[in-house]
C-alpha cells in the first residue's frame, strides 16, 4: 500500500505532512504504514484515496478500473504552466486586495492560511484541468 501511496505523492508534487495535516492522519501513522509496524484502517485509507481522488481499491492494490481513462488525461508540460499561471495570478489578486481583501468572517487571512488556500487550490485547479481534458477532447485525439 505505501508504494502506491508514495506513487501518488510523487504525482502529484505534494510530501507526506502535506497529506499529513490536510487529511488529519498523523506523521506517525504514515511512517508505520512506511515502515510496515501498521496496517492502515479502512477510514484513514479512505480519507487518502479521496485527498488523491482515486478509489480505495487503487490504493489497496494499484489497479482501478478507472486507471487507462486516467492515463488519457495525465498533465502535460503546458498544462503544469498553466496551473502554475492561473494560480499565481488568483493568488496575486487575492494579496493586493484587487477584489477586496481576502478575509474569512471578517477576518483577513494570516500568511499560514492564505498558504492552505493557496494548496487546496492548486488541487482544485489540476482536478478541473483534468476533467476538462476528459470533457473536451474529440474523440480522434484520444489515444
Amino acid at each position: 500500500m505505501y508504494e502506491i501511496f508514495s506513487e501518488l505523492l510523487q504525482k502529484y508534487g505534494v510530501t507526506p505532512y502535506k497529506v499529513s495535516k490536510e487529511t488529519g492522519v498523523s506523521q506517525s501513522t504514515l511512517s508505520d504504514w512506511k515502515r510496515g509496524i501498521s496496517t492502515p484502517k479502512p477510514d484513514k485509507l479512505q480519507k487518502i484515496a479521496d485527498y488523491f481522488g482515486v478509489p480505495l481499491t487503487y490504493l489497496l492494490t494499484g489497479n482501478a478500473p478507472e486507471q487507462k481513462k486516467e492515463k488519457s488525461s495525465e498533465l502535460n508540460s503546458k498544462d503544469e504552466r498553466d496551473i502554475a499561471k492561473d494560480l499565481d495570478s488568483i493568488m496575486e489578486k487575492l494579496s493586493t486586495g484587487e477584489s477586496g481583501p481576502a478575509s474569512y468572517n471578517g477576518e483577513e487571512l494570516d500568511p499560514e492560511a492564505a498558504e492552505l488556500f493557496r494548496d487546496e487550490l492548486e488541487i482544485a485547479l489540476r482536478r478541473l484541468k483534468i476533467i476538462n481534458k476528459e470533457k473536451y477532447t474529440p474523440k480522434k485525439y484520444k489515444k
